[in-house]
C-alpha cells in the first residue's frame, strides 16, 4: 500500500432548502408553516437587506462561492457533508415542527457542484416532508451517485455504514447517528417497518459502542472509521461531561474521527488519544443571513475542515480550517479580522481540551494538541 495520508473534507450543516432553494434556477413551493414566516422568499429579502441585492436565479455554484476554489486547492480524498434538507417537490409538512427545509430535486446540481462523496442524513430535517420526502431524497442522491448514510426505508438500511475508496486501495468507512438533543423527534427513528433515521437513544457507553461498531465492523487494515453524530444544542460552546465521555467512548471503541454537527457555529475541537473529535462543525450553507438574535456567535462565519489522518493508526496528522463568511447567500473568503476572531474563539472554547489554534501565512487555521 502507498504511504499516502488521506485527507478528508468535513463540512458542517448544508441547508439548501427554504431561502437558498428560492434563489436557484428551479425553485420549489415557497410555502412555510413557521410562526412568523409563511413564505421562504422572506429569507431572501432578509439577506438582501443585510448584504445587498441577489440577482435571481443564481447559478447552481452560487451558494458555495469561494468554497469551491478551496476544495480544488486542497483536493481532499473524501468529501463528507451533513445534508440538512429534504430533496423533494412532494410530501406533507411534518407535524409539530417549527421549521421545515426542502429543496426541489431539479436543484440537485447545487449539491453536486461540490462533489460530495457522502451526505449524512441522520439529522432533524431529513423527514421534514415525511416518508415521501425521505424516499425522494434517497432516490435523488442515488441517481447522482452520491452516497447517503444515516437514514433509510427501514432500520437496517438507516443504520448501515457506507465506505468510500481512498488512495492506496484503502477505504474510509462512515457510520452516522442522530440524537434527540439536536431536535430529532424520537418517532423519526427507523424501525423494521418504518423509514427514518439512525437514532441514538442516549449517551450511554452501550450506545457509543453500538454506533462505533457499525463502522469498525467494515474496517480492513489501512481503512479509516468515521462516526458522524448530529447532537447538541444550536447555540453555545459548552460541552457536557456526558458528551465528552460519549465522544471518548467512540474513539475507545475503534472510531478514528468523530464528526459532530448540529450547532449553528463551530464548537470545541479535541484531539483524544491522537484522534480528532469535532464537537460541532457549525453551519456551512444556510439562509440565516439577516436573522438577528445570536450575533455574539458570529454564525455568518463558516469553516471548511480538512483532516489528514495516518491510515495505519488513524491518528491525526494535521487539521487545517479555512474560514469563510456568508454574504448574499454565498460563501466568500473571510476578512483578516474575522479569521483572527475565529482563531481566538476556537482556542478559547477548546482550551479545556489542551487544543491550540494558530493562523498560517495563507490565512488558514491549524490545530495542535498538548
Amino acid at each position: 500500500m502507498s504511504a499516502h495520508h488521506p485527507t478528508i473534507f468535513l463540512g458542517g450543516d448544508v441547508m439548501t432548502g427554504r431561502g437558498i432553494d428560492q434563489i436557484l434556477p428551479h425553485r420549489g413551493d415557497p410555502a412555510l408553516r413557521e410562526r412568523a414566516v409563511t413564505d421562504a422568499r422572506t429569507y431572501v429579502t432578509l439577506a438582501e437587506r443585510a448584504s445587498g441585492p441577489i440577482a435571481r436565479p443564481v447559478e447552481f455554484a452560487w451558494p458555495w462561492g469561494d468554497a469551491l476554489a478551496v476544495l480544488d486547492e486542497y483536493a481532499p480524498d473524501v468529501r463528507l457533508i451533513n445534508l440538512e434538507t429534504s430533496i423533494t417537490g412532494d410530501g406533507q409538512f411534518a407535524p409539530g415542527k417549527a421549521v421545515h427545509y426542502r429543496m426541489h430535486p431539479d436543484n440537485l446540481a447545487c449539491l453536486a457542484v461540490a462533489r460530495p462523496d457522502v451526505c449524512v442524513l441522520a439529522n432533524n430535517h431529513v423527514l421534514d416532508f415525511g416518508a415521501r420526502g425521505l424516499a425522494d431524497t434517497l432516490d435523488t442522491l442515488a441517481k447522482a451517485r452520491i452516497s447517503a448514510v444515516g437514514a433509510g426505508p427501514d432500520a437496517r438500511r438507516a443504520h448501515c455504514p457506507v465506505s468510500v475508496g481512498a488512495p492506496g486501495e484503502r477505504r474510509v468507512v462512515i457510520a452516522a447517528g442522530g440524537m434527540e438533543s439536536s431536535g430529532i423527534p424520537r418517532d423519526w427513528a427507523a424501525t423494521e417497518q418504518r423509514p427514518g433515521v439512525a437514532f441514538v437513544p442516549d449517551l450511554s457507553d452501550r450506545s457509543a459502542e453500538a454506533l462505533a461498531e457499525r463502522a469498525v465492523a467494515l474496517k480492513r487494515p489501512g481503512d479509516l472509521a468515521i462516526v458522524s453524530l448530529h447532537w447538541g444544542s444550536n447555540w453555545g460552546y459548552s460541552i457536557a461531561s456526558a458528551e465528552v465521555r460519549f465522544a471518548h467512548r467512540l474513539i475507545d471503541a475503534g472510531a478514528d474521527l468523530v464528526y459532530g454537527h448540529s450547532s449553528h457555529h463551530p464548537r470545541p475541537i479535541e484531539v483524544y488519544r491522537g484522534k480528532l473529535i469535532l464537537y460541532g462543525c457549525g453551519d456551512l450553507i444556510n439562509d440565516y443571513e439577516g436573522i438577528t438574535g445570536f450575533e455574539a456567535y458570529r454564525d455568518e462565519l463558516r469553516l471548511l475542515y480538512f483532516a489528514t489522518l495516518d491510515p495505519g493508526s488513524g491518528t491525526l496528522v494535521s487539521l487545517r480550517l479555512v474560514p469563510l463568511a456568508a454574504k448574499q447567500m454565498r460563501l466568500r473568503y473571510a476578512s483578516s479580522s474575522d479569521v483572527d476572531w475565529l482563531r481566538s474563539t476556537l482556542e478559547r472554547v477548546s482550551v479545556r481540551f489542551g487544543t491550540t489554534v494558530q493562523r498560517d501565512a495563507g490565512g488558514a487555521l491549524t490545530v495542535s494538541a498538548a
